[in-house]
């Protein structure tokens, strides 16, 4: 999406059904996702502590860090799974993510995926695509539906996308794991979202998998927001633009892959020596 039209977007409450500003915050700041001071406790546990977080529209972050770091609740609570206990998140200017639910947020435009693929195994690589696309999912415009021509053409340039055009009449249950990955995804597209939460997206893959999984997010970049958390180093050295490290519930460093790497903190709590 361009620019500007997710500008009219955010702008426009009927488009994004989910516009709410918090009386009295001030809502001007940078990025497509901002979280500021976020605190989250579970029975006594800390697992976020005043995490900040900018990420700039088109942007392709990734996020690190050891076990137990936050990575996962931080996602939660961008797609409103878990609310924080106290800070501010926002999807652009006007989006109080943290006064939304999870259906809300996924209609506005964030869209999530997690480290297991769930597709529809009985259909095909093309039913699959159609199932996902953002429509009135109702029983009766359901039954009534009728594949228009534009909507034919989304779905085939998706299937050109994920590299999946080939296997579009395929049961999705004869897929790889990297294809079922790559569907998975195709049917986030479907949902005409501006940002990607993709958890663990190569995890299991092969080597070729994992290629042309780079390959995928790198040509995804520009066109969608996207935030990566990934362990696979290798993986995140080849498509990071910046690395974010979470380490205890915050932020621990940020910067390029190379800065990361050199970096004693970041050494001695993850990578290692």
């Amino acid at each position: 999406m361009s620019e500007s039209a997710t500008r009219e977007h955010w702008d426009d409450p009927v488009a994004t059904g989910a516009r709410v500003v918090a009386e009295g915050v001030d809502t001007t700041h940078r990025g497509i996702l901002y979280l500021d001071g976020i605190g989250v406790s579970f029975d006594g546990f800390r697992a976020l502590h005043d995490l900040s977080l900018v990420v700039d529209e088109g942007e392709l972050r990734c996020v690190i860090g050891p076990n137990g770091a936050g990575k996962t609740t931080m996602m939660d609570v961008i797609t409103g799974k878990t609310r924080p206990d106290i800070g501010s998140a926002f999807f652009g200017q006007t989006i109080d993510l943290t006064r939304l639910s999870e259906a809300e947020i996924a209609e506005a435009g964030i869209g999530r995926k997690f480290q297991k693929p769930t597709v529809f195994e009985q259909h095909s690589v093309f039913e699959n695509l159609e199932l996902a696309m953002k429509a009135d999912k109702r029983v009766i415009p359901t039954l009534r539906a009728r594949l228009a021509g534009i909507e034919r053409d989304r779905i085939m340039h998706t299937l050109e996308t994920i590299k999946l055009l080939p296997e579009s009449d395929r049961a999705a249950r004869m897929l790889s794991h990297g294809q079922k990955q790559w569907l998975e995804i195709g049917m986030l597209l479907m949902q005409e979202p501006q940002v990607l939460l993709l958890d663990e997206p190569v995890a299991g893959m092969t080597n070729e998998e994992r290629s042309r999984s780079a390959e995928l997010f790198l040509s995804l970049a520009g066109k969608y927001t996207l935030v990566v958390v990934e362990h696979d180093m290798e993986f995140v050295a080849r498509i990071a633009h910046k690395v974010t490290v979470l380490h205890e519930g915050t932020v621990l460093a940020e910067g390029s892959m190379a800065s990361i790497q050199r970096n004693e903190e970041v050494i001695e709590v993850f990578l290692g020596r």
